[in-house]
């Protein structure tokens, strides 16, 4: 019997079929074939391609087995990225989602039998938050590009900044309003006293004078030279009183201004990356892979990202900062101050103080070349590549 032709309806049902999804377990990672039915399957397995590919497979198969993997991984995880962000989401919906194109990478391939075994090894590694409901497993991805985590940090400085200028100009506020209280003399209440008749015929009558007898008989008692002596007096008492309050307002306002010269003059910043001095590695969003292990740093991006290359197993990384942390050499090694006083300074690293966790440096460049530098905390220097 002939071959059907092109456009018989046997021949479009075939192209149909072959564009739709067939069975897994007529699927041939090895020679990416998909079979339609067991008899076609079974066809492919006896055929001399197959044969060959087995051979090659079986001389090494793990490399095979691993190559998988890294890639189901990665288009996995590029599918949860670029699809559902930082959302928690069920797993299933998401390998529903990444196995309907046709081409993609078979799970019976990988090192994991099911995608449970899958959604867990992704917990241990770090590479999604995951957790488990009666209804199934949910998965979240952790988002752990350096310019993302350093722009939420930069958000959380800022922030944190705002509330502190709040703070304190609140409790500068305070600090007046409780000063302009103290300079004012407590105000005497004045005594209400009810109104009482002592027949229904008498008439109440008001006396004025009653209130201003009791000065002018004092007055009189402290003679002339006390009237005039005063109010001199009372002017000096006010004069003295507005000096004492001007001294108070200036000494709150000398307490800013000495804030912000500090700041001014303060000559730490908050980058202290440098290219060539060896740094390590204190995150574990990376995995254990890279956990305390130590890099060089290569090129620094936008001051607080660098790229480093791992000293003991050549990758190279980027990574942001707040993930690395300085070395410090043995005693009578070279060293680069990166912060503080001495900035971008080679020295030779001459003691430690442990119990100050600082060292003491002997500067080798710049000007002040052969001086010793005490009290330099470990953060503000590190190895030289």
């Amino acid at each position: 019997m002939g071959k059907a032709d092109f456009l018989s309806p046997k021949a479009i049902g075939n192209r149909i079929k072959a564009k739709g999804l067939q069975k897994l377990r007529w699927y041939c990672q090895m020679c990416q074939k998909q079979c339609r039915d067991e008899n076609g399957f079974k066809c492919h397995c006896m055929s001399e391609s197959h044969q060959r590919q087995l051979l090659l497979a079986s001389e090494n198969p793990n490399q095979f087995m691993n190559y998988f993997s890294e890639e189901f991984k990665g288009e996995f995880l590029e599918l949860l990225r670029r699809r559902f962000g930082t959302k928690r989401v069920h797993n299933n919906i998401v390998y529903n989602e990444y196995i309907s194109h046709r081409e993609h990478i078979h799970m019976n391939s990988t090192q994991w039998e099911t995608l449970t075994d899958f959604t867990k090894w992704l917990g241990r590694e770090g590479f999604c938050k995951v957790d488990e409901t009666p209804k199934g497993w949910y998965i979240q991805w952790i988002d752990r590009d350096p310019e993302t985590i350093r722009r939420q940090e930069e958000l959380e400085r800022k922030k944190k900044q705002d509330l502190d200028d709040e703070e304190r100009s609140a409790k500068f506020i305070e600090d007046q309003v409780r000063r302009g209280r103290e300079g004012k003399e407590p105000e005497e209440e004045p005594v209400f006293t009810e109104l009482k008749r002592k027949n229904e015929d008498e008439k109440i009558a008001f006396n004025m004078e009653v209130a201003l007898a009791g000065p002018s008989k004092t007055s009189n008692t402290l003679g002339p030279s006390a009237l005039k002596a005063a109010p001199t007096v009372k002017r000096k008492e006010s004069a003295h009183g507005g000096d004492s309050k001007d001294k108070k307002k200036k000494s709150a306002l000398d307490e800013i201004i000495e804030m912000e010269e500090q700041k001014k003059k303060s000559v730490r910043s908050d980058h202290w990356i440098q290219a060539n001095i060896v740094v390590k590695v204190i995150t574990k969003r990376l995995g254990e892979k890279y956990y305390k292990k130590k890099a060089v740093i290569r090129e620094v991006q936008n001051k607080y990202t660098a790229m480093v290359r791992m000293i003991d197993s050549g990758d190279k990384l980027k990574l942001d900062q707040s993930h690395m942390e300085t070395v410090i050499p043995a005693p009578g090694k070279r060293v680069l101050i990166v912060n503080g006083q001495y900035k971008d300074t080679e020295a030779i690293l001459e003691s430690i103080v442990e119990h100050k966790f600082s060292a003491t440096l002997v500067l080798d460049s710049g000007r002040m070349k052969g001086k010793t530098v005490e009290g330099i905390a470990y953060e503000d220097f590190s190895k030289l590549a």
